[in-house]
């Protein structure tokens, strides 16, 4: 009885044992010791789990009345494990998919009649504004050269931050998917197309990091709501973010700099001016195999192809002039002598893989910066955010709620 008051509400089922005669209380008794305890009270799933459960295998039977009452005990504050009214929604996509539009259609309008009489109904949004929330709404610049990027807002309440996420030379803002819907539980994410990248505009000649860095105040000025942001930058996207905080100071409340580095060695150097010259003659596809063997560890090219593969497909389709533009700017990089004008909290990670960029040049960039912080993750390579997304996601989340 305890767990029955718990998931429907003391209320409930006051009125339902109330009814109870000498024709229907040992079916009352029944449902109460079988359901209640029998079921419920087993400790192998949570309480939320059941309660999804529920509503589907009602909804897809058509059990209205039965799934009206769980529902409510569902959403009503007080009652035990009660589900969110996005959790509600996601369980109806969800039974839209395996048990028909009808049955989430009918869904729907029982969860709307249950908010109201509850005193939660949502406000009216229009249906042509909703965006899928694990992708994010799709935005261009206003400005000249056009940049392509897409934002997700927060799931819950207000954005605590705004989070940019800018992704390694031949990617693009995809890269950062699983890492962005993480975010997105409570802060606004801006995943952009660098220049030459994904559906932002290809230049028509070599860039540098002052015209990316200027591209991404751009960029935080109409996204952002002209809020300083929290910049995530991986490989390329790290030197921007440097680039970023020492001539648009304004623009960048914190810093995150993942398998990067403050300037390449005269090796590091000579290597991209070799991939430069390969892609010009031969295309990326030339480049594109070598590529993961560094973006990637071992282990997990052997154990994840499709997602090396899909990544792979990511780098052959760049704009071969996007690509030789933004390498050619990167490549000249070097604030070794400027890191001590980056006057904001920043978080420095690398790859205890990462044979492009290894452990002493991201223990370099701690150094350099006052105050900064290092992590490594254990067993990836360059791309860490996709190799270990969960990880990451973890070290930044920590760092953001230490803001």
């Amino acid at each position: 009885m305890r767990n029955r008051r718990a998931a429907l509400g003391d209320a409930w089922v006051d009125q339902s044992v109330a009814k109870a005669n000498a024709f229907n209380a040992e079916f009352q008794h029944y449902i109460t010791e079988y359901a209640w305890h029998g079921a419920w009270g087993r400790p192998g799933l949570d309480w939320k789990t059941r309660r999804v459960l529920v509503l589907a295998v009602t909804s897809a039977l058509g059990r209205w009345d039965e799934f009206e009452i769980h529902l409510r005990g569902s959403l009503t504050p007080g009652n035990a494990h009660t589900l969110s009214v996005d959790e509600v929604r996601e369980a109806l996509i969800q039974i839209a998919i395996y048990a028909g539009v009808p049955a989430a259609n009918t869904g729907f309008a029982k969860a709307l009649g249950v908010m109201k009489e509850l005193g939660i109904e949502p406000p009216p949004r229009p249906a042509d504004l909703s965006w899928h929330p694990g992708v994010g709404r799709s935005v261009f610049t206003q400005t000249r050269p056009k940049l392509h990027a897409t934002v997700r807002e927060p799931r819950h309440g207000e954005a605590l931050h705004t989070i940019v996420l800018s992704h390694a030379l031949g990617q693009d803002g995809s890269m950062w998917d699983l890492v962005a819907n993480e975010l997105a539980t409570t802060c606004r994410v801006i995943c952009p197309d660098t220049r030459g990248h994904g559906r932002s505009q290809i230049p028509a000649e070599p860039l540098t990091l002052t015209e990316l860095a200027a591209d991404a105040a751009r960029l935080i000025d109409e996204l952002a709501e002209g809020e300083p942001v929290i910049w995530v930058g991986l490989s390329m996207g790290g030197l921007i973010g440097q680039e970023l905080a020492i001539r648009h100071p304004d623009k960048v409340k914190a810093l995150v700099l993942a398998n990067t580095t403050s300037g390449y060695s005269p090796t590091g150097r000579e290597a991209l001016a070799q991939r430069i010259a390969t892609v010009e003659s031969h295309g990326i596809s030339a480049i594109a195999t070598g590529t993961m063997t560094r973006f990637f560890s071992e282990s997990f090219r052997l154990a994840h192809a499709a997602t090396v593969a899909r990544h792979q497909r990511l780098l052959e389709s760049t704009d071969p002039e996007g690509y030789t533009a933004c390498a050619s700017a990167i490549c000249e990089a070097d604030f070794s002598g400027k890191l001590h004008q980056v006057r904001v909290p920043t978080l420095v990670v690398a790859g205890s893989q990462d044979e492009s960029l290894p452990a002493d040049a991201a223990l370099g960039l701690a150094r350099a910066i006052q105050g900064a912080q290092l992590v490594t993750l254990q067993g990836c390579a360059h791309l860490s955010a996709v190799e270990q997304p969960q990880a990451f996601a973890e070290v930044l989340g920590e760092f953001v709620a230490g803001l």
